[in-house]
């Protein structure tokens, strides 16, 4: 899709709450409604701009209700400058993406192969170049921290090819960063899917998998659950309740922390 085209899209307040809404689980239109406070007609509006964009498909189940729900996983980047507007899109880099190969940017990453060992920091993802595109998902696990290592130009390098190279790699970079970016984003949305299959959420409520998450994160009391998820407190306490019956969360006297 053009990115000028899905800014514009976005650029609507009201389908921007609707996907908001529906990245925590596949909704219909009467729920949409009341979330958003809205007449039913204008969400259906709504959902048929998103659904013609390839944002939001929909389904119908047992009782002929339709469903809606969030159909790609893709980066919308726009950067403002002095000397610079553009946006562009893109969907998550491959699984396969050798993040090694980057000149920039490293990524400290752990992986684990299919019989559950680990290899050496820093080993190369066989597959493809930084710049594949593809988008397959992929087993492996996502980055632990990551560092740009940047070139400065030294105050007395400050000539006009010195100031173009240091444009090019700085520019280089970039283009590594958003890549990074790309293959990040790829790989949260395949954790978060298998995450939630492993609390059986089957798609339908993703925020248990979100609480569990954000209590992962250093998140200790309900308000900070709540800010990091973005779900009201009254439903991140049911949520945190139902956690902890399952032994996955225990309740201490600073907070909520995993269970051991």
């Amino acid at each position: 899709m053009d990115s000028a085209e899905l800014l514009d899209i976005l650029g609507n307040e009201n389908r921007r709450r609707i996907l908001r809404l529906l990245a925590r689980k596949p909704c219909y239109v009467t729920e949409i409604s009341e979330y958003l406070g809205v007449s039913p007609k204008a969400v259906i509006d709504h959902l048929r701009t998103l659904e013609d964009a390839g944002l939001v498909e929909s389904r119908t189940d047992d009782q002929r209700r339709k469903y809606f729900s969030i159909s790609r996983n893709l980066r919308l980047e726009v950067s403002v400058s002095p000397y610079e507007f553009g946006m562009k899109s893109a969907y998550p880099a491959s699984a396969n993406l050798d993040v090694s190969t980057c000149r920039y940017v490293s990524l400290n990453v752990q992986f684990e192969d299919d019989a559950g060992v680990e290899p050496e920091e820093g080993a190369a993802i066989d597959g493809e170049r930084p710049d594949d595109t593809a988008g397959d998902a992929g087993e492996l696990g996502p980055p632990e921290a990551s560092d740009a290592q940047t070139h400065e130009t030294p105050a007395d390098a400050e000539g006009p090819t010195d100031l173009a190279a240091e444009l090019d790699r700085l520019q280089q970079l970039q283009s590594e960063l958003s890549l990074a970016q790309r293959w990040v984003h790829g790989r949260i949305a395949d954790v978060q899917t298998r995450l939630g299959e492993a609390l059986d959420a089957d798609g339908e409520d993703r925020i248990h998998a979100q609480v569990l998450a954000a209590v992962a994160g250093g998140a200790s009391t309900v308000g900070r659950v709540s800010r990091a998820v973005e779900a009201p407190e009254p439903v991140v306490e049911d949520c945190l309740g139902e956690l902890e019956a399952r032994e996955l969360l225990e309740r201490t006297d600073d907070g909520w922390t995993l269970a051991d």
